[in-house]
């Protein structure tokens, strides 16, 4: 079974299981999608949301973050994972946006990469959510579900995102990365398929007798 192959058999799985998909973080405009998106790297997305349904009522611009301050941000973040590296980048990324950008988030990868704390992946996520471009944001449980499907080697989270893009049409790369997402959480979670039970494992590697360690991103 080829890689072709296999990508129509998950998206038949996928799109069965999760018709509507829907957005695991919480926010209220791309600029609040943008700092929960750079809050949720290392951190669960329930933690994330759990934090941020206290602060975006009050604070969801980037002048409101730049008044604050990087320790009155320390205080309100401090709940998750290198608060105080993140409350630096929202910081300093905030003051970007106001002095450089009119206060509005840049529409390119090249724009949002350059912003502080904002790396590929992120730039993907509020390109794909935040303004509806396709794109194919790949982190490190993605990383892990490509590999366990046979759909790539493993070698980075850059060779993943080609080798996604390459099997998956384009016009499907916003909802199908979602519902991977939901997909992995719910049955191919990271300490329990092995790549052997869940229904898409079984389809797309259905000879595997073993267990399967994706190596890490």
């Amino acid at each position: 079974m080829n890689n072709k192959q296999k990508s129509k058999i998950i998206q038949k799985i996928l799109n069965k299981t999760y018709p509507q998909v829907p957005i695991p973080l919480n926010y209220k405009n791309t600029f609040t999608l943008l700092i929960s998106v750079l809050l949720s790297a290392q951190c669960t997305d329930l933690n994330v949301n759990n934090v941020t349904k206290k602060i975006y009522p009050k604070y969801n611009k980037p002048k409101h973050f730049v008044k604050l301050g990087r320790k009155k941000i320390e205080r309100l973040i401090r709940k998750i994972g290198i608060f105080r590296v993140k409350a630096k980048s929202i910081f300093y990324l905030s003051k970007t946006l106001v002095e450089k950008y009119n206060s509005k988030v840049p529409n390119t990868y090249e724009k949002l990469e350059q912003l502080p704390g904002v790396g590929h992946k992120t730039a993907s996520v509020v390109m794909s959510q935040g303004f509806g471009f396709p794109a194919f944001p790949v982190d490190t449980h993605i990383h892990r579900l490509a590999q366990r499907w046979g759909l790539t080697n493993g070698k980075s989270v850059v060779q993943t995102e080609k080798d996604l893009k390459a099997v998956f049409p384009k016009k499907n790369w916003n909802k199908l990365h979602l519902q991977i997402i939901w997909y992995g959480r719910e049955y191919c979670k990271a300490r329990e398929c092995f790549g052997l039970a869940c229904k898409i494992c079984r389809s797309c590697c259905p000879n595997r007798k073993r267990k399967f360690i994706a190596k890490k991103a």
